[in-house]
């Protein structure tokens, strides 16, 4: 079982900087991959950025490449999302995931398998 909580959304202007948190409990952290999702109002979820177990490798939706950085404390058991250069189409409800297996895509939602309650990022014009 893992649990994870996230933190830090928030109303923002375009051009602005956020930083998300998310705080993982339960197995032990470093024993598996993270990955963060958002979904938009009338859109499906879909994947922003994935880290495997010991941070040294990334990869990036292309809409996000460039502006957003995902890292992880596993001494802290915390996930990070910074995020640059907002816009307004990057408004959406955020959620962070645990992957503990490598069956399904991860690009998937389906291929996690914990997430968290989500944090909702808004991005004004």
């Amino acid at each position: 079982q893992v649990q994870l909580v996230e933190s830090g959304g928030g109303l923002v202007q375009a051009g602005g900087s956020l930083r998300l948190s998310c705080s993982a409990s339960g197995r032990t952290f470093s024993s598996y991959a993270m990955g963060w999702f958002r979904q938009a109002p009338g859109k499906e979820r879909e994947f922003v950025a994935f880290i495997n177990w010991s941070g040294e490798s990334t990869y990036y939706a292309d809409s996000v490449k460039g502006r957003f950085t995902i890292s992880r404390d596993n001494a802290k058991n915390t996930l990070y999302l910074q995020m640059n250069s907002l816009k307004p189409e990057d408004t959406a409800v955020y959620y962070c995931a645990a992957r503990l297996s490598a069956g399904n895509s991860r690009y998937s939602p389906a291929g996690y398998d914990y997430w968290g309650q989500g944090t909702q990022v808004t991005v004004s014009s």
